[in-house]
């Protein structure tokens, strides 16, 4: 008998918190950040202007970017890059004063998704933003894989679960296994049965997915694109999306969900020489 996956207690969460930037400059705004994320619920980047908060989008997934009302021209200038990155949530923290108006008028018409009063919205802060987190929803887009990837059984659901909550962030078949208390042998040789596809060709699948919805962002090209998501260069990540949905990586940008799905399936039916490396 096939022994049944065992997820440990912490599998049924994210394997890693949000990945939250803030720029902060009041002492509320900084409680506020404080009291919403604690080190085991989030990790929080202090940027000190709006020049690192830009180097950090393109060198890591962010979930989420935080900007202080009270931090003068560099609220100003991050409030109008949030169009750019609109898979990225940005949220501004003010106090909903008379003098906030201006800043929180022009946070609306440049795609700031909300506004966090402090003082006021500490207590529900955390879930505010976690709602609109970028990996928050990619899980919930992709909560149930496609029929066409036919995964049915619990091991293969499992596994699909634990990789969308990555959110197209790397992930290795021996972290898998020990998440659900296989061995990696075991994992491996049991995932792909029936008209499933290999485990690799998944974990590249929901990475190349994540990749699309990010090359959508004009903020984004496809290099800062391949190095926030962890490939190795841009060439791998074109070349893993040549090999996964016969198309380029520039072409992401253009493609959605269902049309990369349909290519998939279309693909899967080739031999694949890298389903054995993982």
């Amino acid at each position: 008998m096939s022994p049944t996956p065992r997820p440990s207690g912490d599998a049924a969460q994210p394997p890693a918190p949000l990945a939250v930037v803030a720029l902060v400059r009041r002492d509320k705004a900084r409680a506020l950040v404080r009291t919403a994320f604690p080190r085991r619920r989030a990790h929080v980047v202090s940027a000190r202007s709006a020049a690192d908060v830009e180097a950090h989008l393109v060198r890591e997934l962010v979930d989420a970017v935080l900007v202080d009302a009270g931090a003068g021209d560099d609220a100003q200038r991050l409030i109008g890059l949030a169009e750019s990155f609109s898979s990225i949530p940005f949220l501004l923290i003010a106090t909903l004063l008379p003098s906030d108006a201006p800043l929180v008028a022009r946070a609306a018409e440049c795609g700031v998704c909300d506004v966090l009063v402090d003082g006021v919205d500490d207590g529900i802060a955390r879930d505010l933003v976690s709602r609109r987190a970028f990996s928050t929803r990619f899980e919930r887009a992709l909560a149930v894989p496609p029929a066409s990837l036919h995964l049915e059984n619990a091991l293969q659901l499992a596994v699909w679960q634990s990789v969308v909550r990555r959110a197209g962030r790397p992930v290795r078949t021996d972290q898998l296994a020990r998440e659900l208390g296989v061995s990696r042998e075991h994992l491996s040789r049991s995932f792909a049965v029936g008209q499933a596809p290999t485990l690799k060709r998944v974990i590249d699948l929901v990475r190349v997915l994540a990749a699309a919805e990010l090359c959508k962002n004009a903020g984004y090209d496809v290099r800062d694109v391949a190095q926030v998501l962890g490939f190795a260069s841009s060439s791998h990540l074109s070349s893993t999306t040549q090999r996964l949905v016969g198309a380029r990586a520039s072409s992401l940008s253009r493609l959605r969900a269902v049309d990369l799905l349909a290519r998939f399936e279309r693909t899967s039916a080739a031999p694949d020489e890298d389903d054995a490396a993982s």
